[in-house]
């Protein structure tokens, strides 16, 4: 019987750098040693070597209560029995998931372990795919236009969207793949010396690299380099206060407003996502969001208006919002692409409530994708694929009518 590792690299093999239209695929070809061959690391020396996790409790922390670990939901006699034998269980605090975690497994990301009563980041200095995209493909659009980003993943995501791009990093274990050990001083010297502007986390969900994450922003921001995240907003609201103290830019994946679509699609809940976005939001940084727009899924005109409306209400008009194409993956294989009228109707309910930079995204050259002044309607910046065609906002502003234009420009 294949091994889940070979088959996972086998498939990677069939996958291309990037799905039909616009998409944020990683590109596995350029995966350290991936397919290569070589053997990944096993269970123990992926636990021997990795560091201790952040934002977790169990019951021998200090003044903690065993109420405020368990839920309700929890079987208390089942977890004394662990603590028995010598299993103690932990409450992962990182993500909404809130994982319990008896001792020996893992949370729901796989990138965090209980060993023996203390939790463990197993993707720490593991980085899976490392490749320069430009900033435009994540997609940011109004966030340094034009220039490069060195993005970087790790493997696991709280989340299991059936629609995912990248499943074969998002669904995996940090043991399915060999990988070369990087600590954060060496990315940002390999970011400063190919003279890259910026560093994207991306790929697969970051937050279950916080710990790797931070470290490397906070040696990038010495070295005057900016970092962002590309992330589907599932945190808790400490870890991503951190986050946000060392990153300069995040876009959220609002995949739908709904709460049955996000347990359905996406084994998750609404609630948490929206909370996380209204925090980044407060947070000064800069922030954009996408909606991929999934043909029978999320995309009535009561759902879009429903996040229309919320975006228009709770964020303000100056957020900007792509509303980006399907195209068939993972376990989605029996949909359409998303039909180009699908995106240009949600755009034109964005504009209509006021929104200032809505998005017709994984369309490219469509007029949708360019970014035009709110005051005098002229085009900014043309677009096509992730190439600038032309750019006019000068010192962050409309050179036509002088109207300041929302983002980072410089």
């Amino acid at each position: 019987m294949i091994s889940r590792r070979r088959w996972l690299s086998a498939a990677a093999g069939l996958v291309p750098v990037c799905s039909a239209g616009r998409s944020e695929a990683a590109p596995f070809g350029l995966l350290p040693n991936f397919g290569s061959g070589a053997a990944a690391d096993s269970t123990e020396e992926l636990i021997r070597l990795s560091p201790k996790a952040r934002y977790w409790i169990s019951s021998t922390s200090p003044g903690t209560d065993c109420l405020a670990c368990h839920t309700s939901r929890d079987n208390l006699a089942d977890l004394r029995h662990h603590d028995k034998k010598g299993k103690q269980a932990v409450r992962c605090l990182l993500c909404a998931q809130n994982c319990l975690i008896p001792g020996g497994e893992r949370g729901r990301c796989r990138a965090r372990l209980n060993v023996g009563g203390e939790l463990r980041s197993l993707v720490y200095g593991r980085p899976m795919a490392t490749h320069v995209d430009p900033i435009e493909k994540k997609p940011f659009y109004h966030f340094l236009p034009g220039s490069e980003a060195f993005s970087m993943s790790t493997s696991g995501c709280p989340l299991r969207c059936k629609f995912c791009q990248n499943w074969q990093l998002s669904q995996a274990r940090p043991e399915d793949y060999s990988t070369r050990r990087i600590p954060p001083a060496e990315i940002v010297e390999t970011v400063c010396s190919r003279s890259v502007p910026v560093i994207a986390f991306t790929y697969n969900e970051p937050t279950v690299f916080t710990e790797y994450l931070t470290d490397i922003a906070r040696a990038a921001r010495l070295q005057k380099r900016r970092c962002v995240m590309i992330s589907c907003g599932f945190m808790n609201p400490e870890p991503l206060a951190e986050m946000c103290s060392v990153l300069d830019a995040i876009k959220i994946d609002l995949k739908g407003f709904d709460e049955s679509f996000y347990r359905s699609v996406c084994s998750a809940e609404l609630a948490p996502v929206l909370r996380s976005i209204r925090q980044v939001a407060r947070s000064g940084i800069h922030l954009e969001l996408v909606n991929l727009v999934v043909p029978t899924l999320n995309d009535s005109d009561r759902m879009l208006r429903s996040l229309v409306d919320w975006v228009a209400g709770d964020l303000g008009p100056d957020v900007p919002v792509h509303f980006t194409a399907f195209h068939p993956d993972y376990q989605l294989l029996n949909l359409p692409p998303t039909p180009v009228q699908t995106l240009e109707r949600a755009r034109e309910l964005a504009l209509r409530k006021g929104i200032r930079y809505p998005y017709v995204g994984n369309v490219p050259g469509h007029p949708g994708d360019d970014t035009y002044c709110p005051g005098c309607g002229k085009a900014l910046i043309r677009r096509k694929g992730f190439f600038l065609l032309e750019r006019n906002i000068r010192d962050g502003s409309c050179p036509f009518c002088r109207r300041k234009i929302a983002g980072v420009w410089s």
